[in-house]
């Protein structure tokens, strides 16, 4: 069977990935990625749309057959050239896709106009996609952390394929929630991800394949200070025990930021206008 690869991070998997990845039904699909974007994986700062797993999964989920992760340390200092043929002994290819800004090799320095050379020389046809635009502006991953950063998670959502979400094992918090009436999911919020805008966010909760309204806080909590990021998700309407288990926080719209709290019931009413709104 024939093979048409996919080339890119597709962090995030927005529209303009898609583009990229709508390669043709009568060939094997096969999508070659990083698994953080490089700048991440250079500076070592949380940066990424989406855990390496939940993009994998979602690849899957739009018809990718095949996933291969390069291993940046053993690619990041290859020659251009070097790169190209590697890409041509380890997958055969019959077709190459990628985005107009697509680089690769050491410092960066090879581009589609030489990718573009290297398939009509060895008979891979070539697809290298302009930009996909949505209101007047190229959809870009930079983009879309820039709205996440400032709480747009609505315009955020507006250009991805499946909404930013993230899915990670319920933690035990310090179970103040329950002395309030309002028992919380904790979660640490994944390391590698972009951080949201600190705040409280109109959110959905996928529990066991089950879909639940909620309302979650991500930050710090500036009453009951933490030392890493968190995720305290009140679950309308659930109740049981899910210590331990893997549970995906959608968070949908933000509803204010975060707040010191001057006292417990200065907190408790607050969460209750909230859920009101």
């Amino acid at each position: 069977m024939k093979r048409a690869i996919a080339l890119g991070t597709f962090d995030g998997l927005h529209k303009g990935h898609r583009a990229v990845l709508a390669l043709p039904d009568n060939m094997k699909k096969t999508a070659v990625i990083f698994p953080l974007p490089p700048k991440a994986l250079i500076s070592g700062e949380p940066n990424a749309l989406m855990t390496e797993k939940d993009k994998c999964a979602a690849l899957k989920k739009i018809g990718i057959d095949e996933i291969y992760t390069l291993d940046f340390n053993e690619v990041k200092d290859m020659p251009p050239e070097e790169f190209l043929l590697f890409l041509k002994q380890k997958f055969a290819p019959d077709l190459i896709s990628c985005g107009f800004n697509y680089h690769y090799g050491k410092k960066a320095a090879g581009n589609t106009q030489m990718l573009g050379d290297f398939c009509r020389d060895n008979g891979i046809e070539f697809n290298c996609h302009t930009p996909v635009c949505e209101g007047g502006e190229p959809v870009s991953s930079t983009r879309i952390r820039k709205y996440l950063q400032n709480g747009e998670i609505e315009a955020a959502n507006g250009l991805l394929t499946f909404p930013f979400s993230f899915t990670a094992e319920v933690i035990s918090g310090d179970r103040r929630g329950r002395t309030i009436g309002f028992p919380t999911v904790n979660q640490k919020y994944p390391s590698e991800l972009i951080p949201l805008k600190f705040g409280v966010y109109k959110s959905k909760i996928i529990v066991d394949g089950e879909e639940y309204e909620g309302i979650t806080n991500i930050g710090i909590r500036p009453t009951f200070k933490s030392d890493y990021i968190i995720s305290e998700t009140y679950i309308i309407g659930f109740s049981g025990d899910l210590y331990g288990k893997k549970v995906t926080t959608i968070p949908t719209r933000f509803v204010r930021g975060e707040v010191k709290f001057s006292s417990v019931e200065e907190l408790k009413r607050q969460i209750e206008n909230d859920i009101k709104e």
